[in-house]
């Protein structure tokens, strides 16, 4: 049969390419004396371009995991099966050490080449990176009772992907979930009634229903649970140390928007063994440190979605004619884009710095660790906002052809809402931003002195700060606090944007976005950048190289 018509005017696959293309990517770890793990980040990252990385993330995506209640016989089992394909993304993301392995690296800027790490291997496929993610928070939780963080923490750094349900202390690796959400409650945790009572070991039995565990494959899990104290923190295993099931039944898989490949589920608690992490009755506050690094990984997470979109805007433009030129040569196309990139740019030099200040803050350095506190609520309700917007926009520089599930658009946008709800939604985020205020003052004189170390450098970024310490006193009122608060954020995370760009990016991209950003001249959508803007320096900047070999999978 011959072929009815010849295909032309469509862009050739966009496999092949490397991640680690990002200039953003190199100079932060140079900034912050992480430059030796350039080539590490160039590695992982010309591997996520590669054409079996890239099946890898489609079969995963294409083929959900299920869960398995009971065996054949009808004994309970509860396992969830994956494709091999996410088990291939899995063992590489940890045998690049993207899980909890910084915490067992003195060296410095080792959090940060890890943050690198994850946003250019997340560029590849999404879903992996919440075990991921959960495994690298867990640890700072877990240290609050020694005796369990000398027992688990080298497992859970180890760079061995281990999977099968086994006691956990004869693996070669771990990976950790967390399971706090309940139903009556949601983000308010404190309303959780799961139960835990003493079961005369030092240990304790839960019972209780949890509405959203994520990653019910992991090997253990960090539950709030109400002890006789209160909230009170706990680690619980899937299979208990003489190789029975711990009593952690899955109920059902959810079917969430998002990515299909990772697993979150309805879990109950039938008297399920658990051990005490921290203080009893303290558990909001032992688990926060998991909360701050898997909101970091929010940020990351959202930067890397913003990244792959606009890596598949730039390349079918460049591939696609239409009203007798390239799209990237239009000149209203190529606003679009250049202020797509733009705002992918400052997300990710924000999420970089924020990780940077993770090495600081844990070296002891106490104004990283008072920064870190504000900036990465201000960034986690700010960047991960701007997630959806940019998918959509990203979307629509494909048109019809970005609509189909094939060109892996629609899977950017079905996970972009989520990084703005994980570890807590907007409103969540912003009351935290007030609490960071009012507890903490040196978080607000710490973000602030990040900004003003840009100061004179661009007078709108001066008059955008000056209007932030301005506000400042009408929130000492708590009902106009509640009603500023996203106000705040909002502002905050933008100065925070504005002066990293102004000090370290491209001044093309720093003029735009304190034009368009801070300075007002700008629309309500995408593609509204002021007419003076440098949009082919900008363009030039943000586009994908393939000025490095990809490495061959393994």
């Amino acid at each position: 049969m011959s072929a009815t018509h010849e295909v032309i005017n469509q862009p050739p696959p966009l496999t092949g390419f490397t991640t680690a293309d990002d200039p953003a990517v190199p100079e932060a770890l140079r900034r912050h004396g992480a430059g030796w793990g350039e080539a590490e980040v160039r590695e992982l990252g010309a591997l996520a371009g590669t054409p079996e990385v890239q099946d890898w993330a489609r079969m995963a995506e294409e083929t959900p995991p299920r869960l398995r209640t009971h065996d054949r016989y009808g004994h309970r089992v509860d396992e969830v099966e994956f494709h091999p394909a996410w088990h291939r993304l899995m063992e590489t993301a940890v045998r690049h050490g993207l899980h909890a392995a910084p915490w067992a690296d003195d060296r410095p800027g080792a959090h940060l080449v890890r943050a690198a790490k994850f946003y250019l291997w997340s560029q590849a496929e999404a879903g992996h990176g919440c075990p991921v993610s959960m495994t690298y928070a867990a640890v700072p939780a877990l240290r609050a009772q020694p005796e369990l963080a000398a027992a688990y923490e080298p497992l859970l750094a180890s760079r061995s992907y281990d999977a099968g349900l086994r006691p956990p202390l004869g693996k070669s690796g771990l990976i950790a979930g967390m399971s706090m959400t309940e139903k009556q409650g949601g983000s308010d945790v404190r309303a959780n009634t799961t139960e835990a009572v003493p079961a005369g070991d030092g240990g304790y039995l839960l019972t209780g229903h949890k509405w959203f565990t994520s990653a019910p494959m992991s090997d253990v899990f960090l539950v709030l649970a109400q002890a006789e104290e209160g909230l009170t923190c706990f680690l619980l295993p899937r299979v208990l140390p003489d190789g029975t099931r711990n009593a952690m039944r899955l109920q059902r898989l959810k079917d969430k928007l998002g990515n299909r490949s990772n697993a979150s589920s309805e879990v109950e608690y039938d008297r399920a063994v658990a051990w005490p992490v921290g203080e009893p009755g303290r558990g909001v506050r032992t688990i926060v440190e998991m909360v701050n690094m898997t909101r970091l990984d929010c940020v990351l997470g959202t930067a890397a979605g913003m990244r792959a979109g606009l890596r598949q805007a730039l390349h079918h433009t460049a591939h696609r004619r239409a009203f007798g030129a390239e799209l990237i040569d239009q000149p209203l196309m190529r606003s679009v884009l250049a202020d797509l990139a733009v705002e992918s740019e400052a997300a990710t030099t924000l999420g970089l710095r924020l990780a940077a200040a993770v090495d600081a803050a844990h070296a002891g350095d106490a104004s990283e660790a008072a920064f870190r506190r504000l900036a990465l609520a201000v960034s986690k309700y700010w960047v991960c906002k701007r997630g959806s917007a940019h998918a959509a926009e990203a979307l629509e520089c494909l048109g019809g052809n970005g609509y189909v599930e094939e060109s892996g658009m629609p899977r950017l946008y079905r996970e972009a809402p989520l990084l703005s709800i994980w570890e807590g939604s907007g409103n969540v985020v912003a009351l935290d931003v007030l609490r960071a205020l009012a507890r903490e003052p040196a978080a607000l004189d710490a973000v602030l002195a990040e900004v003003d170390a840009a100061a004179g450098a661009d007078a709108r970024l001066d008059a955008a700060a000056a209007g932030v310490r301005a506000m400042l006193p009408e929130l000492r009122d708590p009902r106009v606090a509640q009603l500023r608060a996203r106000v705040l954020a909002e502002r905050l995370a933008l100065v925070l944007q504005g002066s990293l760009l102004v000090r370290h990016s491209h001044p093309a991209v720093a003029d735009a976005f304190c034009a368009s950003r801070l300075g007002g001249d700008w629309g309500y959508a995408f593609g509204t950048l002021p007419a003076g803007a440098d949009l082919g320096a900008i363009l030039e900047r943000a586009r994908p190289k393939d000025d490095v070999a990809p490495a061959p999978a393994r």
